[in-house]
């Protein structure tokens, strides 16, 4: 062992093993420990659209809980009403039907009154108990709460950046951008050479795509598809499988580089360069094409505030299977709750999904 303090760059490179072990130690304990208990059993109140949503959410996600059931408001408020003087049998009913070790409460249109009562009956029924405000679509979860005069408000973030946090924001765009293209240049050299051997046409794909505050920049990638296949798509456009964009599985365009490539999403490597251009952030919204981006209207547009991103929540929540409307939400809900921790949290999970191949 060698003596003496430690220079500048071990102290870094100590950092930032202790920072890495510290993730991964807390990732793997966290799944141990899910593998090692039962999945929690959540049964649903609420209305049937609320449900709907919820169960999506549960399915497209690797949740250490499973969605149960599910039991219309209407129907447990009127038995409730029935048994005024022993409601908690009723929902301890409900319980042991299902098993249930977590109940979920859509408060849709009831009176504090009947959400109270219902809350108190499903705490003291022995459930855990969670609510599902919708509000929550439209300002996220990092709210305040404000106090006026002894009323309680709930207060919301204005969903512009400050100056500092802009500045903030585009600094660690520029450096991890450098860091990034210095470790993967000798990959991204490899591709270039697999891509010219694999088929004619030019090794880089540029696109038109919709920038910040609807600006049109050249989006540019490793081509993954045959030259021309832009020309194809209305002819493909009766096997697209999304709602709202425009995805095939076994899309025919795609060449034999190109489907390892999209499958780790390796083809977005050369966005670096428009991140260093400042035509894109590491994290942020999904930057969408003309015609998809025509889609979204109304408060929605709010997304474009911020530059687009590699990556975004749309990736980690599993990008090619959610249609474009719960993409717009999570667009929406990133911009109104931005800040540089939850970048880091969204750009650790991208690994994953990219040594994982569960790419575009």
């Amino acid at each position: 062992i060698i003596g003496g303090p430690l220079g500048k760059d071990q102290a870094i490179a100590l950092g930032v093993i202790f920072v890495g072990g510290a993730f991964i130690g807390r990732r793997a304990a966290r799944r141990l420990a899910t593998r090692a208990s039962a999945a929690e059993r959540c049964l649903f109140i609420g209305h049937e659209v609320s449900y709907r949503r919820l169960a999506t959410a549960f399915t497209r996600h690797d949740l250490p809980s499973v969605l149960v059931g599910y039991a219309p408001i209407e129907q447990v408020l009127d038995a409730l009403r029935a048994a005024p003087r022993d409601e908690v049998a009723v929902l301890r009913e409900l319980v042991a039907a299902e098993r249930a070790h977590r109940i979920i409460i859509g408060p849709h249109a009831m009176s504090n009154t009947a959400t109270f009562e219902l809350v108190d009956g499903a705490r003291r029924a022995g459930a855990r108990v969670s609510l599902l405000p919708d509000m929550l679509e439209v300002v996220g979860s990092s709210v305040d709460f404000d106090d006026l005069y002894g009323i309680t408000l709930l207060g919301v973030r204005h969903s512009q950046l400050s100056r500092s946090s802009k500045l903030l924001k585009r600094s660690f765009d520029v450096a991890g951008a450098v860091l990034l293209l210095i470790l993967a240049a000798p990959l991204m050299a490899m591709i270039a050479i697999a891509i010219r051997i694999d088929s004619r046409g030019p090794i880089l794909f540029r696109q038109w795509r919709i920038g910040r505050v609807g600006k049109p920049f050249q989006i540019v990638k490793f081509r993954t598809m045959i030259p021309d296949a832009d020309a194809l798509k209305d002819g493909l456009r009766e096997l697209n499988e999304a709602e709202g964009l425009f995805k095939i599985t076994d899309d025919p365009r795609i060449t034999h580089i190109g489907r390892a490539l999209r499958r780790t999403s390796l083809d977005e490597l050369p966005q670096l360069f428009n991140v260093l251009l400042g035509q894109m952030s590491l994290v942020g919204p999904r930057p969408l094409v003309a015609d998809e981006d025509g889609c979204i209207l109304g408060a929605h547009r709010e997304r474009l505030r911020l530059t687009p991103g590699m990556t975004g929540p749309w990736q980690v929540s599993g990008s090619a299977r959610i249609p474009l409307e719960d993409m717009v939400k999570l667009d929406h809900l990133y911009v109104s709750n931005w800040t540089l921790w939850a970048d880091l949290k969204i750009l650790l999970r991208t690994v994953p999904f990219v040594f994982g191949s569960r790419g575009l």
